[in-house]
């Protein structure tokens, strides 16, 4: 027990630290965690509703044996996307422009 107590510390340790030294701080990388977790619940709701629909469409088949799987994959392709970074505009672009 006491060494499950401490690679959990150990890992929220840790996690908070590489974090802490990414570019923009630790309050941004939060902030894009925050971000990146509300995808994630958007998309497995899309999941749950989309294997609900195959299922109850085609009860047997290909589609029921392939079609969650598919989905999955598809949805995993989204959040790559979905889930990236914003753009953080350039340093000389937010001096404005040069004269």
């Amino acid at each position: 027990m006491r060494g499950f107590l401490l690679g959990a510390f150990l890992v929220a340790a840790i996690s908070l630290t590489v974090l802490a030294i990414r570019p923009g701080g630790l309050r941004q990388q939060l902030r894009f965690a925050a971000r990146r977790f509300r995808i994630a619940l958007a998309l497995g709701g899309v999941f749950v509703l989309g294997s609900l629909i195959i299922r109850l469409v085609s009860a047997s088949g290909p589609a029921a044996d392939y079609g969650p799987p598919l989905l999955a994959l598809g949805l995993g392709v989204i959040f790559l996307f979905a889930g990236r970074d914003p753009s953080q505009p350039k340093a000389d672009s937010a001096r404005g422009p040069r004269r």
